[in-house]
C-alpha cells in the first residue's frame, strides 16, 4: 500500500511582492521563480524527493525520506537567500490528491497567501523511517509515443507545443479525478503521475482515454520505491522496456 508524503511550497505573500513600491519587471520574476525551483529541486532531490513547479509561487513535492528538520532547514536556507519567504504544509496518506489537500488545509489555516503577517509558517507531520517500506511511492512516467517522428520533427514549435500540451491536460485531469493521481509536466513530451495503488488495467484505461479524446498516444512505465527517487528511477527503466519493445504499459515489480 502506498503512503506517499506530500510537501506544498507557497510562496508567502508573492503577488503584492511582485508589484510592490511598483510592478517589477517580468524577466527578473521568471528569473527569480525558476532559480527558485531550481535549488528547491536541488535540495530535495538530494533527498531523494521530487519537486515539480507547477505555477512556481506554488510547488508540489514527493518528499517521502525528508525530515521535519529538513523541512526547516530548506526554509531558512531560502529565506537567507531570497527576497521572499516560503510556507510549507507536509501530509501523508495512501492516495496523494488527498495528501496534497491536507498539505494544502495547514497552510490556508494558517492564513491567507497574500496575508502580508503569515511568513515561513510549517504545518504537517512527516513519515517516521520506522515506518517507510519499499512500497510507499508509486511513480508512473508517461511520454508521447514517437513525439519527434510525429511532433518535434514535422510540426513549427508552438503547435508540437500545442499538441503535448493538450494531451497532458488530459491525461492530467483524467488522472486526477478518475484514478486519485496527481499528474506534472517534466518537459520535453514526459509526464510524471505520482499515484495511489494502481494496476496494469488502470494504466491501459488512462491511455486508451486520452487518444481517444484527444488524439495523443502515450506509453507508460511505472515503480514503485520507498522514496520519490527509488519509484521513479525504476519507472525509466520501465519506460524503456515500452520503447524497445512496442509495449505501452510495463510495470517495474
Amino acid at each position: 500500500m502506498t503512503n506517499t508524503q506530500v510537501t506544498l511550497f507557497q510562496i508567502d505573500n508573492y503577488g503584492p511582492w511582485t508589484v510592490t513600491p511598483e510592478p517589477r519587471r517580468e524577466a527578473d520574476l521568471q528569473t527569480l521563480q525558476s532559480r527558485l525551483y531550481a535549488d528547491i529541486s536541488q535540495f530535495v532531490g538530494n533527498r531523494d524527493g521530487y519537486v515539480f513547479f507547477t505555477r512556481f509561487d506554488n510547488m508540489v513535492a514527493v518528499t517521502n525520506g525528508c525530515s521535519f528538520e529538513d523541512h526547516e532547514l530548506l526554509q531558512e536556507s531560502v529565506g537567507n537567500r531570497y527576497p521572499v519567504t516560503l510556507s510549507l504544509g507536509v501530509a501523508t496518506g495512501t492516495n496523494p490528491v488527498q495528501a496534497l489537500a491536507d498539505a494544502t488545509t495547514r497552510i490556508q489555516d494558517a492564513g491567507s497567501a497574500q496575508d502580508k503577517d503569515r511568513r515561513e509558517c510549517l504545518e504537517g507531520r512527516v513519515i517516521d523511517d520506522v515506518h517507510r517500506t519499499d512500497e510507499d511511492v508509486q511513480i508512473a512516467h508517461f511520454d508521447v509515443v514517437n513525439a519527434t517522428g510525429q511532433y518535434t520533427d514535422e510540426l513549427n514549435a508552438f503547435d508540437t507545443f500545442i499538441e503535448i500540451e493538450q494531451g497532458y491536460a488530459e491525461l492530467m485531469r483524467h488522472m486526477r479525478y478518475a484514478h486519485n493521481s496527481l499528474s506534472f509536466f517534466v518537459g520535453g513530451d514526459n509526464i510524471i503521475v505520482v499515484c495511489p495503488d494502481l494496476e496494469e488495467a488502470d494504466y491501459e484505461e488512462a491511455i486508451t482515454h486520452v487518444e481517444e479524446a484527444v488524439d495523443v498516444e502515450l506509453q507508460v512505465g511505472v515503480g514503485r520505491g520507498k522514496s520519490a527517487h527509488d519509484a521513479g528511477f525504476a519507472a525509466k527503466h520501465a519506460l524503456e522496456t515500452c520503447r524497445a519493445d512496442g509495449t505501452r504499459v510495463e510495470l517495474e515489480w
